[in-house]
């Protein structure tokens, strides 16, 4: 038997089982009700059928959403349900307990392959001699669990045509898609019994040659800590409104989340995909207002900016740096040749030599000041270029060598040098305030507090852009002139120039209009949009934190800036009290006892709980994604990713074994998957018998 999903038996299943009381209402993440045996299983298989049942509309999705909530409204109680179940329930026949054991057998084997990074292809069929069968790396372990003695497996191969794959690709992928899953709910679970969440996007990744957005969450845990989970891969589209509706649909509706509760967003991507993710951003502020946009605490606020910039000459300047970073950290020879050029180029400061030959070791392209170092770096990088691709010596391949010439030309076109001064120059007024928004968090209060000054710096350079432009052009043609490097405009206004002969157009002029004036009037509206008022409020309430308390004297006025969660505390009507014991119990504190610094160690205090409304605030503003994660231990989920992507082939990545190599130490329930895969597409009456496919098909 082939099995094949039928969106409509899917969504009878779904419906079906929504009958079924819930740990958590799937719309309004309710608290959860009495423990009964079998509830969380059930609501695991909800959540897993409802992701299955294909609704792909947003107008198709809503009446759902209203239908559970009805079907829920009306369920009896958790013990009848419980009751009608048991009754309901008939004896496995052998057949059935053996095709279980079957189908555990195959799910034991996707997970371990997703666990290991093991990729399901084997040999490229260019690799295969002509007319030998070598099977991919999911046969090959069957194989290997039925030499191994695997009865249940060994009766199904005996059983299975010879010209036959023993578990056909269909089967593969949807066993996979339910792993995939079932270890999302793990993790969702968490975050709906947290209440509270924030939704982080890293850049765009290529998965088996599609785009993908990569999704994380933060939120708190039960134990008080500050996570930040991978839960899986958005496929990415180039229309900005309808990737905004799908991302919603994929969140609220396959993923079961309320956004509702979502405190912040944030997204990190490269040039070109900012101004689509802004569009996403301000799609949910429509109907989330409590979901600030917010900067990412992973992500320097001057990169940030700069790949926010619409400027073409921006993005492909950004581009060609992190080619470069990426081209000497291809080997340790690379780097030791670069350090003896800053070497011979330093000899007169020696300590700034010795520093920037450390940051070379670094990913240097994603700090504050990336753009100073790469101003201070150019002329090492050009002459360490220049000489890898005309050695005589024969000391690099062809491969290094030809990448070296294409990477010093990228770097001595006038255009790159004048763009990375306007940067390093423009986002000098930003730099400061940036690293305080990564540093501990009485910084981030009081950064807060000089947005403003920034600003006004900002706008002054606007009112004056022909001076300043004057300063940053001399600069630019200083270390061109340096660099031996001659001053063009780009290839195209120069033709453009020559057909108009009545044009007065200079280069100076030129980049003024096209580069210097478009960066800082976006660069100052960049920032209001990502500091909005509501945002800034929520970084004022930081003052809670008690070493920020006792900075500003115990003089704080907390409660003005936390009416905007006023609706998430659990008891409003006594916050000015509780906030007014809080002030006491810290101000009035023994001589030993020290000030919390983080929020991370005030959650953690022991009398916490005394506090409800001072816990609930501290929990949102923890979530914020401009907040950093004081326990490295629980980011294991960006790091995780990043280290999948770095060892994985492009083309044998997949978005389901991505899930569960990233998440490897989320426990699984294989009875579960198997149960899942059971009502989804196959019934009693009809297990599968035959779940293969010939191989000429494949």
């Amino acid at each position: 038997m082939q099995p094949v999903v039928h969106t409509a038996a899917a969504a009878a299943a779904a419906k079906s089982l929504q009958s079924c009381l819930t740990l958590c209402d799937p719309i309004d993440g309710s608290p959860p009700g009495p423990a009964v045996p079998g509830i969380l299983k059930a609501r695991t298989l909800e959540w897993v059928a409802i992701t299955f049942s294909g609704v792909d509309e947003t107008s198709e999705q809503e009446p759902k959403h209203k239908e559970i909530n009805n079907s829920n409204a009306q369920n009896p109680s958790a013990e009848e349900v419980g009751e009608e179940q048991d009754e309901d329930i008939l004896p496995l026949t052998l057949e059935e307990k053996e095709n279980k054991e079957y189908l555990k057998s195959l799910f034991e084997i996707l997970i371990l392959m997703g666990k290991q990074n093991i990729p399901l292809d084997g040999h490229e069929t260019d690799e295969i001699p002509e007319g030998l069968f070598t099977p991919d790396n999911f046969q090959a372990l069957l194989e290997c669990r039925i030499n191994s003695g695997e009865e249940v497996l060994r009766k199904r191969f005996e059983t299975t045509a010879v010209n036959t794959l023993f578990c056909s690709k269909t089967q593969q992928k949807q066993m996979l898609e339910i792993c995939e899953s079932c270890i999302r709910e793990e993790t969702l679970r968490e975050v709906r019994d947290s209440h509270f969440f924030s939704i982080i996007t890293d850049d765009v990744v290529d998965i088996a040659g599609e785009e993908h957005l990569p999704v994380l969450v933060r939120f708190v845990d039960e134990a008080h800590n500050l996570r930040e989970e991978f839960v899986g891969f958005l496929p990415y589209e180039a229309d900005a409104e309808i990737l905004a509706v799908k991302f919603h649909t994929t969140i609220t509706e396959k993923w079961g989340l309320n956004m509702e509760y979502c405190r912040g967003q944030a997204y990190v991507v490269s040039s070109g995909f900012s101004s689509k993710m802004k569009v996403v951003a301000s799609r949910l502020l429509e109907k989330y207002p409590q979901a600030i946009y917010t900067l990412c605490s992973s992500c320097a606020l001057n990169m940030w900016l700069a790949k926010s910039v619409p400027v073409m000459g921006v993005s492909v300047a950004l581009g060609t740096i992190e080619e470069v970073c990426s081209f000497f950290h291809r080997s340790p020879q690379l780097l030791l040749e670069l350090e003896n050029v800053i070497s011979l180029l330093f000899q007169n400061n020696e300590e700034r030599g010795k520093e920037l030959k450390e940051i070379c070791h670094s990913q240097w392209t994603g700090r504050h000041d990336a753009f100073e170092i790469l101003v201070d770096l150019l002329q090492a990088l050009v002459l360490c270029l220049d000489g890898i691709n005309s050695d005589t010596n024969v000391r690099w391949n062809n491969c290094i060598a030809g990448r070296a010439f294409v990477l010093c030309s990228a770097v001595t076109d006038f255009d790159f040098i004048v763009t990375i001064v306007v940067l390093k120059n423009v986002l000098s007024f930003t730099r400061a305030f940036g690293k305080n928004l990564q540093g501990q968090t009485s910084d981030v209060f009081f950064a807060a507090s000089s947005l403003t000054a920034v600003l006004h710096s900002l706008n002054e350079v606007m009112e004056n852009i022909e001076v300043y432009h004057e300063f940053w052009f001399e600069e630019a043609t200083n270390l061109a002139t340096k660099l031996d490097i001659q001053m063009k405009l780009p290839g195209k206004f120069r033709r453009a120039q020559h057909s108009n002969l009545e044009s007065q157009l200079t280069s100076e002029s030129y980049y003024k209009e096209t580069l210097s004036v478009p960066t800082v009037e976006h660069i100052i509206q960049e920032l209001k949009d990502i500091f909005s008022e509501q945002h800034l409020k929520a970084l004022k309430c930081l003052s809670l934190v008690p070493s920020v308390m006792g900075q500003l004297k115990f003089n704080t006025s907390e409660e003005h800036h936390a009416d905007m969660y006023r609706s998430d505390l659990p008891n409003p009507d006594t916050l000015s009290a509780e906030l007014h014991c809080w002030r006491i119990k810290w101000k009035h504190r023994g001589k030993d006892i020290e000030l919390p610094s983080t929020i991370y160690e005030a959650l953690h205090l022991p009398d916490i709980k005394f506090f409800p409304n001072v816990y609930a605030l501290l929990k949102v503003l923890c979530i914020l994604p401009v907040m950093k994660v004081e326990n490295e231990r629980y980011e294991n989920g960006r790091k995780r990713l990043k280290a999948y992507l770095r060892n994985t082939l492009t083309d044998q990545r997949s978005s389901n074994l991505a899930l569960l190599n990233i998440n490897f130490d989320i426990k699984h329930d294989l009875d579960l998957m198997v149960d899942t895969y059971i009502k989804l597409y196959t019934s009693k009456s009809e297990l599968p018998t035959d779940n293969s496919e010939t191989i000429e098909n494949t």
